[in-house]
């Protein structure tokens, strides 16, 4: 018990979990703001037909340093400044930036935060080149339908964009949605003027004005651009006109100016932060389709070689009804019982081993230095099959190798101390031993106390995933885990590897490893039927399942030389061990982060899509259910928990792989989780047997 327990449970990884989930969800959300897919805004109503616009003038508005007030300005005779609203574009804006080298213009491209800081390689190309670079806001919100904050975001974000792509900074600002001054109406003029009144400089078209007096040309972002671009010049071939920036066609030196190194660094950093966060976006939602494939794939997985077990059955119990069948194993079997403080259920878990049908049964219960009446229960027993062995506490792996030294005969049944065998149990489990080359076998294993949602959540995974997982490891020849609860071995066998080791908390994975990789075949046998008392409340099912993750954690490392090797140890690392890496460390880890995107999407993208897709992977683990339910021969009334299960139990399992692989990774020692028991183990083996 002390070797285990070493050092404290690490504590902090919490804060590393919260931390990783609100750094998720952060990049989710900074990523569907720039993606329109958080608050994204509608176009801005047009001006009504009647009524003063609020300025009439030219197409440029700005502040007066004289008077405090707005003033118009336009474009000097035979100059035209073409505008560009949206991009930069990877498919559009490097052929207008070749049309306009070709034909010796500039142009002012009013940039989106979004896009800039997603092609910086296109924003610098612009300023090299000599065109002039504005602001169109961060994602094409319409300023005057949204708060003051979200204005001064939308302006400050796109600034610091073009810092950390192009190192410049620019006071001129295109409205999104707006087009000529008149259009400027109401919120639309109210947002435009708290910007001017920020020192920018709004410029909007003049689509009507004639270029000879001086224009600016409005063309938004996209491919139709470039064409109707080439027919401007076109039809402009011979006409004396200068094609240029907004600065320029004003007779002014470039609005643009080159920013700090300070503000380049934090504008660096803002496009770093929307590269990574659409980066991990797109990451999740591959990862997302990759983790529901496998998980269909596992489903799929399961339940064809579940078929393909069930058919191996059937032929084995035809042969054995054949005139040619073999005689049943009738050895002598020895069953151990570890037992620590188990006064509840022990007298229920030995006297349905005393009443088993096998011929004869040696019970040996050793009490591993219980502090309840466990050794004087099982002392009381007036049974000469009866062996009860005391010693000091020294683990559940030490009170095995105690009784395995007790054993008389070759043929050995380790079982917990809450477990109740039914009574053809032990004569189902050994008869695989029938086969020279099996050196183990696990049992069936059912939950006794199944009557509140946490029994029948443990019931459900017990049915659909523990069980069905052994058919296929079965079948596949790479079991990883004889339980605890019932299983079978070889005294030979267990010998050989020297007995149960006390190297990991899960000393039955260790064990079946260590036989599979000494060359012994490890199969299920459904038939034999043994049920076991499940954790009672959400603390002590933490508690279990941490030491199971964590225990089998260490033992795949242990036995991680078995994907090298060959024959049945190869089987083993290359199918088993590399199923539970993928299937029940990898995805479990994957599972809080797909989590956290699958309500995003839920809440910001297609929520119909969203609840489709949930709705189809309940339906597949509705049906997976009720096939191993059926195989299983249970009844299918826990069915109506199972969408409860996804949500709330499945994503405490998550949680505690999570803990377990953070505790392995820093290297602490867990002690030993001990589960307080209430004898339940009968509850549903007394009110409603299955297979008696």
């Amino acid at each position: 018990m002390t070797r285990h327990a070493q050092r404290r449970e690490p504590r902090a990884h919490w804060v590393l979990l919260i931390l990783t989930l609100a750094a998720a969800a952060t990049a989710l959300v900074f990523s569907g703001y720039g993606r329109h897919e958080i608050a994204p805004t509608s176009p801005a109503a047009s001006c009504p037909a009647a009524g003063p616009a609020p300025f009439q003038g030219g197409p440029v508005v700005r502040l007066d340093p004289k008077t405090g007030g707005v003033r118009t300005s336009e474009m000097v005779p035979g100059s035209v400044a073409l505008t560009y609203d949206g991009g930069p574009d990877p498919a559009w804006t490097p052929r207008l930036l070749d049309l306009l080298r070709e034909h010796h213009a500039k142009a002012t491209f009013f940039l989106t935060g979004t896009e800039a800081a997603a092609h910086p390689d296109l924003v610098r190309r612009i300023k090299d080149e000599g065109h002039e670079i504005g602001s169109h806001t961060y994602t094409d919100a319409d300023l005057g339908s949204v708060s003051g904050i979200r204005a001064g975001l939308e302006l400050s974000l796109t600034q610091n964009a073009l810092a950390g792509t192009a190192g410049v900074g620019t006071p001129l600002l295109r409205l999104p949605h707006t087009s000529t001054t008149e259009s400027l109406c109401g919120e639309q003029w109210e947002a435009g003027r708290r910007a001017i009144l920020d020192g920018y400089v709004l410029v909007a078209a003049d689509g009507s004005r004639s270029p000879e007096r001086g224009a600016v040309r409005q063309f938004t972002g996209s491919a139709e651009a470039v064409t109707e671009t080439g027919k401007l010049f076109r039809a402009a071939a011979d006409d004396d006109l200068t094609y240029t920036t907004v600065s320029k066609g004003l007779g002014q030196p470039s609005a643009m100016y080159e920013v700090s190194t300070l503000s380049e660094w934090r504008g660096t950093a803002v496009v770093l932060a929307q590269q990574g966060s659409r980066a991990f976006a797109d990451g999740m939602t591959w990862l997302l389709a990759v983790a529901g494939a496998l998980t269909l794939l596992r489903l799929v997985l399961l339940l064809t070689v579940a078929r393909v077990h069930v058919k191996r059955v059937r032929t084995k119990r035809s042969r054995r009804r054949g005139a040619t069948r073999l005689p049943p194993l009738t050895d002598p079997v020895s069953v151990i019982v570890p037992a620590y403080n188990e006064e509840a259920g022990i007298e229920a878990t030995v006297r349905s081993l005393l009443a088993s049908t096998h011929e004869y049964v040696q019970v040996i219960v050793v009490d591993d230095g219980s502090s309840d009446r466990t050794y004087e229960i099982a002392e009381s027993i007036p049974d000469p099959r009866v062996m009860v062995v005391r010693q000091p506490n020294g683990g559940k792996a030490s009170a095995l190798n105690t009784g395995l030294a007790w054993a008389h005969f070759d043929i050995v049944v380790m079982i917990d101390g809450d477990t109740v065998f039914e009574p053809e149990a032990i004569r189902n489990l050994i008869q695989p031993l029938a086969d020279p080359h099996v050196g183990a076998v696990s049992g069936n294993t059912k939950v006794g106390n199944r009557r509140g949602i946490l029994g029948r959540w443990q019931h459900l995974e017990y049915v659909i995933g523990f069980n069905l997982d052994r058919r296929m490891f079965d079948v596949m020849e790479c079991m990883p885990t004889v339980p605890g609860a019932i299983g079978a071995f070889r005294r030979e066998a267990l010998m050989g590897v020297g007995g149960v080791s006390e190297d990991t908390l899960a000393e039955d994975t260790d064990l079946t490893m260590a036989l599979c990789r000494a060359g012994w075949r490890v199969v299920y046998e459904e038939s034999a039927i043994a049920w076991t008392e499940a954790p009672s409340s959400v603390r002590q099912l933490w508690k279990q399942r941490y030491r199971w993750c964590y225990g089998t954690l260490q033992a795949m490392w242990k036995h991680r030389g078995a994907v090298v090797e060959r024959g049945p140890a190869g089987k083993l690392g290359r199918r088993g061990l590399t199923y539970l890496a993928l299937f029940q460390t990898v995805l479990p880890l994957l599972a809080p982060l797909v989590d956290v995107f699958a309500l995003y999407g839920l809440l910001f993208q297609d929520a119909g899509q969203a609840g489709l897709v949930w709705l189809g992977f309940t339906a597949v683990q509705v049906f997976g259910a009720v096939y191993a339910l059926r195989l299983d021969r249970e009844k299918f009334e826990p069915l109506w928990s199972l969408p409860l299960q996804i949500f709330v139990y499945r994503q405490l399992m998550y949680l505690v792989v999570v803990q377990s692989v953070v505790t392995a990774l820093l290297g602490n020692r867990l002690g030993w989780q001990r589960m307080h028991r209430t004898g339940s183990a009968t509850d549903t083996w007394e009110r409603q047997p299955v297979s008696r």
